[in-house]
């Protein structure tokens, strides 16, 4: 947390500026594109990020589709893996976090100027619905960051298995799965102290449709898992 004050004190005098933007830019009407709102949302980021001494080394960025519509599955770390997928991906995306984490002060703005959604894991009515809403906007070309561990690892570069269930949406949108490999993404957070660090992100070669067609979500997860632990050994 001693990270969190620093980059806090460290853009003090942008905070209020930063955050009326983001509140405006994160109504239901606002007028601008979503490439418009992420790039401001990404813009900060990359000061946030340079100001509070983390570095993110980015790979593979080729391996994006060309095309919006797919979705990213990536390791989950902590608290920091968003702010370096931010800065990395250049393509607008929308995020899906859990229910209790919806309401937090910065990231109810982020989740709405990103038009990201919360679940609540317990309800499975609302799940499935969640699912399908997400599918249909896959289809018309929005891209969407799903954390298939369902909650953070803390054997840190060691990822936890992979739910089958959060591929349904990919599945169903018939879109191009974008495995990602996030390493050391909880330092800067989880250790106390303000030291340089860097974060890796490696975008992985897309999986798409037609390779993973008839294939079970609990496999296309089992598959996805392991290509990116590997990518995160190849790099430890």
């Amino acid at each position: 947390m001693n990270r969190i004050a620093y980059m806090v004190l460290k853009n003090f005098f942008h905070i209020p500026a930063w955050f009326y933007k983001l509140c405006m830019l994160g109504r239901e009407k606002d007028p601008h594109t979503e490439k418009e709102r992420y790039d401001f949302l990404r813009m900060i980021v990359k000061k946030v990020n340079k100001s509070g001494h983390v570095t993110i080394d980015v790979h593979g960025v080729e391996n994006l589709p060309e095309e919006n519509g797919f979705v990213l599955f990536p390791n989950h770390q902590g608290l920091f893996d968003v702010l370096a997928i931010i800065e990395a991906n250049p393509h607008p995306f929308g995020a899906v976090v859990k229910k209790e984490v919806a309401n937090i002060i910065l990231i109810k703005q982020v989740l709405q100027l990103i038009r990201g959604f919360s679940i609540d894991r317990e309800d499975i009515r609302s799940s499935l619905k969640l699912i399908n809403q997400i599918s249909e906007e896959v289809k018309g070309g929005r891209n969407f960051l799903i954390f298939a561990e369902g909650t953070r690892s803390k054997n840190g570069n060691r990822i936890l298995d992979f739910k089958g269930g959060t591929f349904k949406s990919a599945v169903n949108a018939k879109c191009p799965i974008v495995p990602v490999a996030l390493i050391d993404s909880f330092k800067p957070f989880d250790i106390a102290s303000i030291k340089r660090e860097v974060v890796q992100v490696h975008f992985l070669e897309a999986l798409l449709y037609e390779q993973y067609i008839g294939m079970k979500t609990t496999e296309i997860a089992h598959l996805v898992h392991n290509q990116i632990q590997e990518k995160i050994d190849e790099f430890m």
